[in-house]
Formats: C-alpha cells, structure tokens, sequence
C-alpha cells in the first residue's frame, strides 16, 4: 500500500456542515452587532454576490460593482438585520451621502472579516437561488434568544466605502 494514496471520499458531508458552521459564526457577529452595537474597535468587512438572484442593492451600486461588492460596517450603519426565517442580512449605509438599502441572503455572503482581531472567514462563492436545495448549506439552525436591551443608536460619523482592490492579489507577471 502506498503512503501517497489520496484520501478516501467521505460519505459524510464535511465541506458543507463546516460552511453552515463558519456562516453561523459570522451571523452571530451580525446579530450581536445588530442587537448591541460594535463593541470596542471592532468592525466588519462583508463581501456579498450582487450578482446572486435574491440580492438587493440600488441600480447604481449594482452597476458599479456587477459581481461582488465588500462593505464596511463601522461608524454608520442601520437597521442592520439577521433574518433567519427569510436567510437574508440586511441593512442601510451611506454611499457618497446617499443612503441606500442592502439586501443579502446567506447564501451570497462570500466573506466576513473583523480586522480588529483578525477574524476572517471566507466561504463557497454563493449559491443561485435554483440551485440551493431546502435544508441545504444556507439552512442555520435559529440563533438564541437576546437577554439584553439594544445598544443605544450609533454615533452620527461620516461612513466610509473603501476599495479593497490595492489589496488584492496580482497574478504572476502582472505589475
């Protein structure tokens, strides 16, 4: 028998159940932000398809970012909303001083990032709205119930949109 040998496939669905695990990671963040506020320093990096069926973004946020688009969390933000039920996040931000409203199913988040503490998680590319299955990866089990009062309103601070695109990978050769 060979040491090289490739592992054998596993009949249990590892992939998936650690997806649904890390998802549920950052939506309890969301929720926790959603409920009391963004403790301390900490702050989120959220990278969602704007190509997914089911997203809601403006025209002319869509048209700007056809694919994926990453957005802070921070200072401003609002009505910041984990629903379990419909499997969608949503919230409103600021975007050159106009608000607008964001809609983003569980299933075209593609990445979570807490910078203050290094947290970061990435996860499948989305899936299409035909393609999920029921009681697929974007199923989570309902989050506890919330003991405490909400945090009072955020600070009114101007919000910031950056570009991650100077900390992206170049491929190979390219400069």
């Amino acid at each position: 028998m060979s040491e090289t040998a490739p592992p054998p496939d596993s009949l249990l669905p590892y992939d998936r159940w650690t997806e649904e695990a890390m998802r549920g990671v950052a939506l309890r963040a969301l929720e926790h932000a959603a409920e009391k506020g963004l403790p301390g320093e900490h702050h989120f990096y959220l990278t969602f398809r704007t190509d997914h069926p089911d997203t809601k973004v403006p025209g002319h946020l869509k048209a700007r970012y056809p694919q994926e688009m990453t957005i802070v969390l921070q200072h401003q933000f609002w009505d910041l909303k984990v629903d379990r039920a419909a499997q969608k996040v949503s919230v409103g931000l600021s975007f050159g001083g106009v608000p607008a409203s964001l809609v983003m199913p569980f299933a075209a988040l593609i990445a979570f990032w807490d910078p203050h503490v290094r947290v970061g998680l990435r996860f499948g590319e989305g899936v299409a709205a035909d393609d999920a299955e029921p009681n697929d990866a974007a199923a989570l089990p309902p989050a506890p119930e919330a003991t405490e009062a909400p945090a009072p309103p955020k600070q009114e601070t101007p919000a910031q949109v950056v570009s991650l695109d100077a900390f992206r990978r170049k491929p190979a050769g390219r400069d």
